[in-house]
């Protein structure tokens, strides 16, 4: 079971559950950069009112201008994006009692942060760390890595075919725009990817950084959290 998502910093709840209910994350990043997107920001939530919430984002620059790629897109300014990363998940997050997670995601980043000029390295790095503090064991492929055809259902069908996956999750947006067709040629499984509507973690998953949950509840129960999510929707394969 793949999940294709681009690599989004600190990725939202819903985006976070969707890649470890998957044995495999395919990262998109041979597709065009969007300023509107996730790929450079992400929204903090404080700790004790998560309606109270901050843009924190990586300055960039579009090598390419508005067709550059994400994997061309680059910082605009490393240390800045350094500095401004570790103030601002310190200030949200340093007086969690999980905290001592929190701090290996962070980490993790700040060092991507020093190593690459390149945002879809820490976008990407970002995103492994949650997943590794929660357990998760899946694989991770690049979709610039895997020769696919142009068109949107194509080329995802053809990344999930490529790597033997036999069901792809589809989120709530994908879902609004996705043929089947091509992935019916490959004998593939459209599989749809619906996080729950009720439950404090879940009401702003869709908008705030997973790093909410993370700190509010701890690596143990959101990873209990998101295992019971993936075992549901790995009973209705």
């Amino acid at each position: 079971m793949c999940a294709i998502h681009q690599p989004n910093l600190f990725p939202r709840l819903s985006t976070l559950a969707k890649l470890y209910a998957a044995d495999r994350w395919i990262v998109l990043d041979d597709v065009q950069f969007t300023r509107r997107d996730y790929q450079h920001r992400t929204r903090l939530a404080a700790l004790d009112d998560p309606a109270t919430q901050q843009w924190l984002t990586l300055p960039t620059h579009l090598p390419h201008g508005r067709p550059t790629l994400i994997s061309q897109a680059r910082l605009a300014d490393q240390r800045r994006s350094h500095r401004r990363v570790e103030l601002l998940v310190r200030q949200y997050y340093r007086r969690s009692r999980h905290w001592d997670a929190v701090q290996d995601v962070l980490n993790a980043v700040l060092d991507t942060l020093d190593a690459s000029a390149h945002v879809a390295d820490s976008a990407r790095t970002s995103t492994i760390a949650l997943l590794t503090v929660l357990g998760w064991s899946g694989d991770v492929r690049d979709s610039s890595d895997i020769p696919t055809r142009s068109g949107r259902s194509e080329r995802l069908a053809d990344l999930a075919a490529a790597t033997n996956s036999a069901h792809y999750l589809c989120g709530t947006g994908g879902l609004r725009y996705l043929d089947v067709g091509p992935f019916d040629v490959h004998g593939t499984v459209v599989l749809p990817f619906h996080t729950p509507k009720k439950g404090p973690i879940w009401q702003q998953s869709r908008r705030i950084s997973s790093l909410w949950a993370l700190s509010s509840i701890g690596p143990a129960e959101l990873a209990n959290r998101l295992a019971a999510l993936r075992e549901a929707h790995q009973t209705a394969t």
